[in-house]
């Protein structure tokens, strides 16, 4: 098969360089002949035939509108010229490729060629000199055909006709760009809408250009146009006037490739004294608005643009030119789109005013309620130790009776560095009940960590870690500890502070009270069937936000809360096994975990008994599902996706996920959970109109209370709502509203990424980096790869004179941050490369280097005689991207625990050994690996 590119529709269709006119025409056809010969003539165009035919005048209307949209062939005549003679008279229609004739001349030509007198019915008579007249067949209507396209007074959808899938429906989701078009079903259709008098192309783009920027969240933007009849792109640049635009001349520039187009929009103007002019028979961008008088046409691609949306941009160009017209001197960002009552209803599109219940007390007296309700049911278990809501109950008393000695109580915080267990949790619902906030911090984080977040928090008191135990709190002598706190909590004071990455080289420590919490679960309860039948699993960590969810959301609810090993975690085997045997019921997962699961569910035997899946902490491919769903079909298991920040209490919004959303890869999280909302807003703050990209902001129950010990930082981000009141949370997610209320979630605005779940701000690592003196400066990337596993970060740094190896800096960033947060690489350069502005060209950085080995060992290095290892050294660095000697650790070369699941599952299959997360933990060398494997044969 050739490999030459084919031509596309929008490459070869010649109605993109050709343009038609139409009018009454007077006189019969013979004496039309002849003042259309005389006016080519006088023009010094060669002589055109005349083509001659009679219509049903029940036909005339859609016959005119399949000669104007008729392209010519591309080895034809420039002109072509048809008489259509009906009951009702006869018109003339004129197709000419742009270039010989501008769009007047053509016009002017049209009506000579008509004459003045009014039609009369005649018989072709005889052929004068210069001009042929011939019968002409009646040709099928060619897409773009949409009726005629002089338009209506008011905005009215006018034709529309298939295009490269005719016929195909859309898909069950429309899930393309802002612009709500939808790929699958690509046809094109016409919708016209009346203008302001002294509406011109001027105007017209102007206006056009300030409501595409205020869709696009930019301050220029790009206009199709014609310029001597060939294309070329107005810029629009926002700040500026009409009259500044003016002084712009439009630049040269080819029509739209295939694929999705540099400029989507372009404006024309039907200047032209025929009766109807088409300045392109083929709308040449997938959206083209043609001006005639006060009429505006707007023909549009579906793929491209849905007809909602263009009747949505149609009614703000309008009102945009009400307001340019009125002041040509008015900035073209300074236009609003929206009247008071559409600013209402989009403010109110994003979730409805829902009134929660007012709650009374804290989490833990919920807790409590069922402790006593439910006294002997389970509560928590961590293997074959096990809590019922009684015992529970009390050993939380006994710990807040510890904790209110040692001086502990409202407006303090206790931090909890513990491992995985029953007293983790216990201890937790203890701080609450002595009137505390908790601060939970992971024990597997590097102790400068641990010890940033006592120091930042300003802690009274850390249990775990190099403070207090658990069992000294439980041994005090503090007498009866089972009734209610000694302290009175209300729903106001903070129930906990979680530590979230910074973009200052500093966590930066959340707090957040019982009212939001309890509001959760009062906005998720009844709609997830969340209640004491429900087994859950604590998989993630206490310092990640989605434990809240975890911890609280079955214990509040009176499930049976199961505390996942460490190991476990790591291992999808292991945990697959686990939620068999405790018969979990509702699961928690990010993507990236979710992955591994249905992995070692799709080589198990035996189902799961889950009926609720909950995605969150990172984006969803939704297209992942459609396997889960053959094996667990919605009806069973149901599967939500929840967009969440911790600034606004783990979930704002939920949408629950069926097999078409995942076939169409949607891209929704669904809309506002009961309480909370969203707004869309663009960089200065305004209100975004539906379908929109912008920034998302969220307000409601779920805002915390702010930044501990950062009032500055809390300032900046958590804002007053000018249309609700009370508080929203600029979240740097760039999103936008559908207009059935559901919000999809674009990505990130800023260097801010997701890995894991774990939300990272790169210059927080680049900070750590430079604060070693030997670092001049540092760049810090991310390599996403094709899988979960294959996301890395890379550091790039300028060292100075005398400076040590770079594996010292990774070393010494991995004693400070998580180790999902620690660069896989670090690669020294003399300098970054910068743009011409003075900033990282990232395009510019080189591959990241490769680990070198230790200068003591030689790279042949390997367990010798032993082929064995060698094969398992060679699938690490395949795995590793790295060179790997024996005696190098999985982890300092890299590795995290998907990679570790890759690994794993390699030497599985290629018979090296049935290995889990276990052995490569404790084992994390090829030769102690190897040994390990040996020792169990």
């Amino acid at each position: 098969m050739s490999s030459r590119p084919q031509p596309t529709r929008q490459q070869s269709d010649p109605g993109r360089s050709c343009h038609a006119a139409a009018v009454a025409v007077a006189g019969d056809p013979a004496e039309v002949a002849a003042r259309f010969a005389a006016a080519l003539a006088r023009r010094g165009l060669d002589a055109a035939r005349l083509w001659v035919d009679r219509v049903p005048a029940s036909a005339a209307a859609a016959r005119r509108a399949a000669e104007l949209a008729r392209p010519l062939p591309a080895d034809g005549p420039p002109v072509r010229a048809v008489l259509l003679r009906h009951d009702g008279g006869a018109d003339l229609v004129l197709v000419a490729r742009r270039g010989p004739l501008t769009g007047r001349a053509l016009g002017e030509l049209a009506v000579e060629a008509a004459g003045a007198a009014p039609p009369v019915e005649a018989g072709c008579g005889d052929r004068p000199a210069g001009a042929v007249l011939e019968p002409v067949g009646r040709p099928e209507p060619t897409a773009g055909a949409a009726g005629d396209r002089t338009g209506t007074a008011a905005g009215t959808l006018v034709g529309e006709s298939a295009g490269t899938v005719a016929g195909e429906d859309p898909g069950p989701e429309e899930d393309t760009a802002w612009r709500g078009g939808n790929p699958r079903a690509d046809r094109s259709a016409a919708y016209a809408f009346a203008v302001p008098a002294g509406t011109d192309r001027l105007a017209l783009t102007g206006a056009v250009g300030a409501v595409l920027a205020r869709f696009g969240g930019v301050r220029r933007v790009r206009v199709g146009t014609l310029r001597d009849e060939e294309p070329a792109v107005v810029p629009v640049a926002v700040e500026g006037s009409l009259r500044d635009l003016a002084a712009r001349p439009a630049d040269p520039a080819p029509l739209p490739a295939p694929g999705p187009p540099e400029v989507v929009v372009g404006v024309l103007a039907a200047d032209s004294p025929a009766d109807t002019y088409l300045p392109s028979l083929t709308p040449p961008w997938p959206l083209t608005l043609t001006l005639r008088g006060t009429t505006v046409t707007c023909d549009f691609r579906t793929g491209v643009w849905s007809a909602e949306v263009v009747a949505t941009v149609a009614r703000y160009v309008t009102r945009v030119l009400d307001q340019l017209l009125a002041d040509g001197e008015r900035a073209l960002a300074d236009c609003d789109l929206f009247d008071d009552a559409e600013r209402d209803r989009i403010a109110a599109l994003g979730g409805a005013a829902v009134e929660l219940p007012e709650p009374t007390g804290g989490i833990h007296d919920r807790v409590a309620g069922w402790a006593r309700d439910t006294p002997d049911a389970p509560a928590v278990s961590y293997g074959d130790d096990r809590l019922t809501y009684a015992q529970l109950d009390a050993r939380a008393g006994r710990i807040a009776a510890a904790l209110r000695a040692r001086g502990c109580g409202p407006d303090t915080r206790v931090g909890v560095c513990l491992e995985r267990s029953v007293d983790l949790v216990a201890a937790l619902l203890g701080v609450l009940r002595c009137g505390a906030a908790y601060v939970p911090i992971d024990p597997t984080y590097p102790a400068e960590r641990i010890r940033y977040t006592v120091e930042d928090s300003r802690v009274s008191l850390l249990v775990g870690a190099d403070g207090v135990e658990v069992d000294e709190l439980l041994a005090d002598d503090t007498g009866d500890v089972t009734g209610a706190p000694a302290v009175t909590v209300g729903p106001d004071d903070p129930a906990y502070v979680i530590y979230t990455s910074g973009s200052t080289g500093r966590p930066k420590g959340v707090q957040v009270p019982h009212r939001n919490v309890l509001a959760l679960l009062a906005a998720t309860r009844d709609d997830l069937g969340l209640g004491p039948a429900d087994t859950w699993t604590m998989f993630h960590s206490s310092a990640f936000d989605f434990s809240v969810w975890e911890i609280w959301g079955c214990l509040l609810t009176g499930g049976h809360l199961v505390v996942v090993p460490h190991l476990v975690v790591r291992d999808p085997a292991e945990f697959h096994a686990l939620l068999r045997a405790a018969r979990v019921t509702v699961l928690n997962q990010t993507p990236s975990a979710f992955a591994q699961l249905v992995d070692a569910d799709r080589r198990a035997a035996d189902r799961l008994g889950l009926r609720l899946v909950v995605f969150g902490g990172e984006p969803l491919d939704a297209g992942m599902l459609t396997g889960w769903f053959d094996r667990y079909p919605e009806h069973e298991c149901r599967t939500v996706n929840m967009f969440g920040i911790t600034e606004t209490t783990v979930h704002v919004t939920a949408q629950t996920i069926d097999r078409g959303l995942a076939l169409a890869g949607t891209r929704s999280v669904g809309p506002p959970l009961p309480g909370w909302y969203v707004h869309v807003l663009d960089p200065a703050g305004r209100l975004l109109p539906p379908g929109a990209a912008g920034e998302i902001h969220v307000g409601g129950a779920g805002v915390a209370d702010g930044y501990l010990h950062r009032d500055e930082l809390t300032a900046q981000r958590f804002l007053p709502d000018p249309w609700r009141g009370g508080r929203m949370y600029r979240s740097g997610d760039r999103g936008r509203l559908l207009p059935d209320g559901r919000l999809e979630h674009l990505g990130r605005l800023d260097d801010q990424v997701k890995i894991r779940g774990y939300r990272i701000e790169l210059d927080e690592i680049r900070q750590v980096l430079l604060d070693d003196p030997d670092v001049l400066a540092v760049a810090v990337t991310v390599d996403t790869g094709a899988e979960a596993a294959d996301v890395r970060l890379h550091a790039y740094v300028v060292l100075a004179d005398g400076a040590g190896p770079a594996a010292d800096l990774r070393r010494r960033a991995a004693r400070i941050l998580p180790e999902h947060m620690v660069p896989a690489t670090v690669t020294p350069l003399p300098a970054l490369p910068l743009t011409a502005n003075g900033k990282l060209d990232a395009a510019r950085l080189p591959a990241p280097a490769a680990r070198p080995l230790p200068a003591a060992r030689e790279p042949a290095d390997t367990v010798a005689g032993d082929s064995r290892a060698e094969r398992m050294r060679e699938i690490w660095e395949r795995v590793l991207g790295a060179e790997v000697g024996p005696e190098d650790n999985f982890f300092d070369l890299g590795g995290n625990s998907l990679l570790a699941l890759r690994l794993l599952r390699e030497l599985r299959a290629q018979g090296l050994g049935e290995f889990t997360p276990r052995h490569l933990y404790v084992h994390p060398t090829v030769r102690a690996l190897v040994g390990a494997g040996a020792t169990e044969r």
